[in-house]
């Protein structure tokens, strides 16, 4: 096994708990069915990546609500309640990262899909972020995970050598695309877990 000396954290879903339900669930009065067709076929997952990717706020809002007038309102809500839908930090990552931070031996970075319009938030409600030596976002870089080019720009810019780095997130498919670039992939279920699987690699938290 090839020494390590770097790790690659993505950020929502494993270092930031950030979900829409926070917001929807009560607007549609508990009723998940429902919020799950807005989620299905309104505000779909493929809409907000788009934005991820760089793509205007305001534009893909008037866009989506142009499609779906009946559903102005909730569609609006997406991204004027945006901040409601970003939770507390997790904090069991939180304490891994911290180690990994103090520990000299890891460059530690982060590759999230994020809004370059709203990211600037998190960087203000969340003092951890600022430990990173840096973070690639997605809506700046104009593309995002799984796509290929955003890994290469992750590594290039930091200077990390796939084969000596590990990547951690949430999402199967977004550890498949590092992995077919020579990338470690840790896919993130909780942080006692990400403990026995950094051991792994001989990275004892």
């Amino acid at each position: 096994m090839n020494h390590i000396n770097a790790i690659i954290f993505d950020l929502g879903g494993v270092l930031i708990d950030w979900n829409p339900e926070y917001v929807y669930l009560d607007v549609f009065n508990g009723d998940r069915k429902k919020m799950q067709w807005f989620f299905d076929e309104i505000c779909t997952m493929d809409w907000n990546e788009n934005q991820d990717a760089g793509y205007p706020i305001n534009k893909a809002t008037e866009e989506r609500v142009a499609m779906f007038p009946e559903h102005e309102t909730l569609i609006r809500m997406y991204y004027d309640r945006w901040v409601d839908m970003l939770g507390e930090r997790i904090q069991g990552t939180v304490n891994i990262l911290k180690s990994l931070v103090e520990n000299d031996k890891y460059k530690v970075v982060a590759l999230t899909n994020w809004s370059h319009e709203t990211f600037p938030i998190a960087l203000q409600r969340f003092d951890f972020l600022h430990w990173f030596e840096g973070i690639i976002v997605s809506g700046e870089e104009k593309t995002r995970k799984p796509f290929p080019e955003i890994y290469r720009t992750t590594l290039d810019r930091f200077n990390i050598a796939a084969e000596r780095s590990i990547f951690i997130d949430d999402n199967l498919r977004n550890i498949q695309a590092s992995n077919a670039l020579g990338i470690n992939g840790i896919h993130f279920k909780n942080s006692e877990t990400l403990i026995e699987q950094l051991k792994n690699y001989d990275i004892i938290i």
